[in-house]
């Protein structure tokens, strides 16, 4: 079982209408919650846990995961309202503005963390859940109960307009990077995160902290994966765009259910494994996220959609 920790909100997508010109379109969202949503439509056994609202969009998420399978029993539900994200296209990239203050998510704290059952294979952090607080501290009081016990996988998908103190965010993420298995990052959150070291200095440094697996997406550009045993590059898949929301969050999902699939979603496995190992599990990633930006909004396939890339 795979348990995603991080955000879930309301994406306000602009569409057109023909009557009232250009409307927006609530739909269910964020980061970690896409994960989730892409986890439990590849079949893995998927749980959820945020701060939701009982308003009507956290009814709306709720009733997103339901429909992908995903448990969202560990879930804090209080009557603050849920956050909304307002969604502008330019060139297919997704650039948002978050209203977030008091929401359900943000002001999730410590004493609503749940207790992780001992069957819980991996969980997932990262997001905007790592921003804000009391959320961002909670988030990582989370994970460090639960470092030692299953494998960590962290996606800072830095978001650099959010933050107001980059210097308190980055210790935040280099903290949690002590305490992960699995670090992905795209190039932007990696120059964001260790601005002045190179990618060779960045990796020897958080492979000393005791990270297994870094992956690196590069965009059009395919995707790079090091492990202490090497260094392997796979090419982007061809896709004609829509849009790239979801992309990375899907991606994370391709890994995650490939490495349990092959046996390697548990610390010693990740440990020991050969970088060359990693090959099935990134380029499943890669065409799952491809088949994710070829459509509208962060609609991630279903497992009877996918054929095994060559």
């Amino acid at each position: 079982m795979i348990t995603c920790c991080g955000e879930a909100l309301i994406d306000m997508l602009p569409r057109k209408s023909c009557e009232h010109g250009s409307v927006l379109l609530p739909v269910a969202g964020g980061s970690v919650f896409n994960t989730a949503i892409a986890l439990g439509r590849l079949g893995e056994e998927t749980r959820f846990f945020a701060g939701i609202s009982s308003d009507r969009f956290g009814r709306l998420l709720k009733d997103e995961l339901k429909a992908s399978g995903v448990d969202y029993t560990l879930c804090h539900i209080s009557e603050k309202p849920t956050t909304l994200a307002f969604m502008e296209l330019t060139e297919g990239q997704a650039n948002y503005n978050f209203y977030d203050e008091g929401t359900a998510g943000q002001m999730l704290g410590e004493q609503d963390l749940p207790i992780i059952d001992p069957d819980i294979e991996a969980m997932l952090f990262g997001g905007i859940s790592l921003i804000s607080e009391p959320c961002g501290s909670a988030f990582e009081t989370l994970m460090k109960r639960n470092a030692d016990k299953c494998v960590i996988y962290l996606d800072p998908n830095i978001r650099p307009d959010m933050i107001n103190s980059p210097s308190q965010h980055r210790k935040r993420i280099q903290r949690m990077i002590t305490f992960s298995d699995i670090v992905k990052v795209s190039d932007d959150d990696l120059l964001w995160i260790e601005p002045d070291l190179s990618e060779t200095e960045i990796t020897n440094k958080w492979f000393g902290s005791g990270v297994s697996l870094i992956i690196i997406t590069k965009g059009a550009s395919g995707s790079a994966a090091y492990s202490k045993t090497g260094m392997i590059k796979i090419n982007a898949s061809p896709a004609n765009i829509v849009d790239t929301i979801g992309a990375g969050d899907s991606f994370n999902a391709g890994i995650l259910s490939t490495l349990r699939e092959c046996g390697l979603l548990n610390k010693s496995s990740l440990a020991a494994a050969d970088i060359a190992d990693m090959i099935p599990a990134l380029k499943r990633a890669t065409l799952i996220a491809s088949i994710t930006v070829s459509r509208a909004g962060a609609d991630t396939p279903w497992k009877n959609e996918l054929q095994s890339p060559e």
